[in-house]
């Protein structure tokens, strides 16, 4: 091979391997952002769970006070 030959083959080399860095910081910022947003879901997921609870706590409270009411009229 001529050295022209080896110069291009290293200069694509190069580029490929930095293509490849570059792939790599991509891929690390993305498993972040995934881990926050995996973090998010299960603070939402308890939030409702929270709410669901209390929906239901107010529901029986509600139902009580109209079963209350019937029984006095």
């Amino acid at each position: 091979m001529s050295l022209e030959l080896l110069s291009q083959l290293e200069t694509k080399i190069q580029a490929t391997l930095e293509n490849i860095e570059l792939l790599k910081m991509e891929l690390d910022e993305e498993k972040q952002k995934n881990e926050a947003l995996l973090s998010q879901q299960q603070e939402l997921t308890q939030k409702n769970q929270q709410l669901q609870q209390d929906l239901n706590s107010w529901s029986d409270k509600v139902n009580g006070l109209v079963g209350l009411l019937n029984n006095e009229i």
